[in-house]
């Protein structure tokens, strides 16, 4: 009993945007890490066309269980966790925190979509921002398809041209050394063009079909799984294109006969190659494979965003916005 009140204690003792980063980070990790497998062919199928695209979804999962056994599902995943962890940390409470601002900076602001779809696409940008090098890094390693000791032992090994990165600091130190620091921003461009809306609508969706919900249901799991589903399908269709954009100009050095005329440069100039090139359904590769990824990825992390919120004893926003008016008024008054 007197373990529980000290753990509620600390609990109630810590600051709203503390929590809300425990609950973003949270959910990340369990989210990205419930689709890894998945994750890791979509990226193959968005950079090594020829290799993976052609043999399609079962074929792959063939081929890196036959080559890299059951890890190879989860290359990359440290790097991508490593990443998820602060980005979901950071996008969930800059959200909150975008969203108060707002309200409070723009007192006549209508509580509706609009307010979602402008904090969500800001925090989005934020999260993308800080986190942005792991992300590049997680590319890089899932982009290798490095065989195993068996199928190295039957001569199939990894072409001598092609860079191996051993694990997340040397991807790190390697590209920092030959690219500076900007190469660990390299494709952060499309990466914005697309965080802004695609955040910006996944909030606007879920909160949208959340009010729709009867009040009797607003706790209900299961509808929590169904609007974050819509919503993640939702806005990564619309935004897709870009994220094939900034996968290819990532994993662009590491092509190493790329010829001048074939190396892809600008946002538009990589958008326009891929679809003159490799036709405009290329620009939607691996988007199926993303639907998989998506429906349960975004409806997992919203339905533990709101039970560690709960877990958290984080107060409801309705709460928190009253706790603010009066702090407003009595700094005022004083």
């Amino acid at each position: 009993m007197a373990e529980s009140e000290e753990k509620n204690g600390i609990l109630d003792s810590m600051p709203v945007f503390a929590k809300e980063l425990i609950a973003g980070g949270v959910t990340g990790g369990i989210a990205k890490t419930a689709v890894a497998p998945l994750e890791r062919i979509k990226i193959l199928f968005q950079t090594r066309r020829d290799e993976f695209k052609r043999i399609g979804l079962v074929g792959s999962i063939n081929k890196i269980g036959k080559t890299e056994g059951l890890m190879g599902f989860y290359r990359g995943n440290g790097a991508s966790v490593a990443r998820i962890v602060p980005y979901a940390a950071l996008h969930y409470m800059a959200y909150e925190e975008y969203r108060r601002w707002i309200i409070f900076g723009f007192p006549e602001t209508t509580r509706g979509p609009l307010l979602d779809l402008v904090a969500g696409s800001f925090a989005g940008g934020t999260a993308v921002l800080f986190t942005y090098p792991l992300d590049l890094v997680r590319t890089k390693l899932a982009y290798q398809v490095v065989g195993s000791a068996k199928a190295q032992a039957k001569a199939v090994t990894i072409p001598m041209e092609q860079i191996v990165y051993r694990g997340i600091t040397d991807c790190f130190s390697r590209t920092y050394r030959e690219s500076g620091f900007r190469g660990l921003y390299r494709g952060v461009a499309p990466s914005m063009y697309g965080i802004f809306p695609y955040a910006g609508l996944k909030f606007y969706f879920y909160e949208e079909m959340k009010r729709h919900v009867p009040a009797e249901h607003k706790k209900d799991i299961s509808l929590k799984l169904v609007c974050g589903s819509v919503a993640g399908l939702l806005g990564q269709t619309l935004t897709y294109p870009l994220d094939v954009v900034r996968r290819q100009m990532q994993v662009e050095r590491l092509y190493a006969a790329a010829k001048e005329e074939t190396v892809r440069r600008g946002t538009m100039q990589t958008l326009v190659k891929i679809a003159r090139e490799e036709g405009w359904k290329q620009l939607f590769s691996g988007l199926s494979i993303n639907y998989l990824k998506v429906v349960p990825s975004v409806a997992i992390g919203f339905m533990v965003y709101d039970v560690m919120k709960l877990h958290l004893r984080v107060p409801s926003r309705e709460e928190t916005e009253a706790e603010d008016r009066t702090t407003r008024k009595r700094n005022t008054l004083s």
